[in-house]
């Protein structure tokens, strides 16, 4: 018997509207309003809101924009605490048809100036708590054609100076809370704006689509096994890869989201206390806090609190720690261009039995790709193939998927230098253990290269982090006339702690092969980012 196969017999069925709607996390809102519209939604100090009083703030908000000139596409810039006012923007902006642009708080006032021009800023929300930086930088900007909205928020205390014509509440309550919004016409439309730390050179701008926040948002359901109605501490800098998209995930599942401005130790163990939180997501500088907090701000867990962390890979020794005080911590990695997490060391219950130092050096690993995620390579630079699953050899991180960014935004000869091959090169060297499973060691620009020999500074740093007077540690190379570069390691010491350079020296000499030893410590407080990451360039650049 013969078969004559016809590959276009399937052409005939066209995309309708019946059967092919644009994925956008936008959808999440009015679904969760209408089934549970009585639900908790956001909780900051004595505010609080239920989700159908959410869903009518953000339609509210996204009718003042039009109302006030919003067109379609263009970027409303905020500069915020995470408060409920920044959730909310990320459904009100997209709403009205803009761009959503989070803007790190912690940044200069010319970098922020560079920002509101670069992405064409049409409006520009502001918490006066940094109006300081803000009135310096719109005054740089040379325009006058921004709208400036002032969030005043009333539990910080002292609200600064008001900027704009309008707050916040009275903007919104120029708009309609039954606004007729409509999703995007295409999921590929820009959604959001976010701009890199800038370390070297100027801020790019990566441009998000909503097809990849939908599925970012499905994705960490997934592979983090998230609840219907979870509690959740927003600890992530909502200006961060769009706070990894934990306000859509959470809005999806119609969790309870508990905003906090101030990232303590105290503070996030009152509110786990107050709101029995189950979950969080923080820089591993704040599993730190959490491991050295004084016991006085310590509170007991009533029940085992979940984490998802990255960042700079947390050492073992913080992670075996962190998990002693009863939270359950999962790696994950990915970059502003890929929306945040898209790797994750996903638990296997093989691992059970295992004792807690080779569990917490199996978490110390990134993992695997992401339900959300294509596939992730690690690829020698030479050869241009994989490299062997060895958990030695080093090589780039390369990934490729759906919440890839659609690319840098006026930046053509950067996104092809970034995207053109297939691939996100992510600049991050790893390597493969047998399994499958990827760990992070170094950024390419961090690897320190001595006598010939590349040694990786997050393995020097994971050895500094297991001394009992060590709160943080970062390695840097140190220019040396005979081996070209040495380690140098910048080392931050927790309260009440002492230690010398030589006994810092001589406890690397117990873990360290001769030649990765650091070879200079210098001690005192580490310049980092505003989510945690030290900045290793500015330790570079005061040597």
């Amino acid at each position: 018997m013969s078969f004559t196969y016809n590959n276009d017999k399937y052409d005939a069925f066209a995309k309708q509207d019946a059967n092919y709607v644009p994925l956008t996390p936008l959808s999440f809102l009015p679904r969760t309003a209408l089934m549970f519209g009585e639900k908790t939604s956001v909780i900051y100090g004595s505010r609080r809101y239920n989700w159908a009083e959410t869903y009518d703030r953000c339609r509210a908000l996204a009718s003042s924009l039009v109302k006030h000139g919003l067109k379609r596409h263009d970027t409303v810039a905020v500069i915020a605490a995470n408060t409920p006012e920044l959730v909310e923007c990320h459904f009100g902006v997209a709403m009205a048809g803009g761009v959503l642009n989070t803007i790190n708080v912690r940044l200069d006032a010319s970098t922020i100036a560079y920002i509101l021009n670069h992405g064409e800023a049409r409006f520009l929300l502001t918490d006066t708590g940094f109006s300081g930086t803000v009135k310096d930088a719109l005054a740089e900007i040379g325009r006058d054609d921004i709208t400036v909205i002032d969030i005043i928020d009333t539990e910080a205390g002292s609200p600064g100076e008001t900027l704009g014509s309008l707050d916040y509440e009275a903007f919104i309550a120029q708009g309609d809370s039954q606004f007729e919004w409509h999703m995007p016409q295409d999921e590929w439309e820009p959604l959001s704006l976010n701009y890199t730390s800038g370390t070297s050179g100027k801020p790019k701008g990566v441009v998000y689509h909503h097809r990849g926040s939908y599925l970012m948002s499905m994705g960490t359901i997934t592979d983090w096994n998230l609840p219907r109605h979870p509690s959740y501490l927003y600890t992530v800098p909502m200006f961060h890869c769009n706070g990894w998209g934990h306000a859509w995930t959470m809005t999806a599942l119609a969790g309870t989201i508990v905003c906090i401005r101030q990232i303590t130790a105290a503070e996030i163990y009152n509110q786990l206390h107050a709101h029995n939180i189950t979950y969080f997501g923080g820089a591993p500088i704040v599993l730190g806090m959490l491991v050295n907090a004084d016991e006085a701000d310590r509170k007991p867990l009533a029940h085992t609190v979940e984490v998802m962390t990255a960042g700079a890979p947390p050492p073992a020794a913080v992670l075996e720690a962190v998990e002693a005080l009863g939270f359950n911590v999962t790696q994950v990695y990915g970059l502003t261009e890929t929306y945040g997490h898209t790797i994750m060391c996903s638990w296997n219950d093989d691992w059970d039995g295992l004792d807690f130092a080779e569990k917490a050096n199996i978490k110390a690993r990134q993992g695997a790709a992401m339900v959300h995620t294509d596939s992730m390579r690690v690829v020698d630079l030479n050869s241009g193939e994989d490299v062997p699953a060895d958990g030695q050899t080093m090589g780039e991180i390369w990934i490729r998927g759906n919440t890839i960014m659609k690319g840098y935004l006026k930046d053509d000869a950067a996104t092809k230098a970034t995207l053109g091959d297939g691939w996100l090169r992510s600049g991050d060297l790893g390597v493969m253990h047998p399994g499958g499973y990827m760990e992070v060691k170094d950024r390419l620009k961090d690897i320190i290269i001595s006598g010939g020999e590349n040694i990786s500074s997050v393995e020097i740093e994971s050895v500094l982090h297991r001394h009992p007077a060590v709160a943080l540690a970062a390695v840097v190379a140190k220019k040396d006339e005979k081996w070209g570069e040495v380690p140098c390691a910048y080392v931050e010491l927790k309260d009440g702690h002492d230690a010398t350079e030589d006994e810092i020296i001589t406890f690397c000499r117990e873990h360290l092969a001769g030649f990765k030893r650091p070879k200079h410590v210098v001690f005192g407080t580490l310049p980092k980012t505003a989510t945690g990451k030290i900045q290793k360039f500015e330790l570079r650049q005061s040597q």
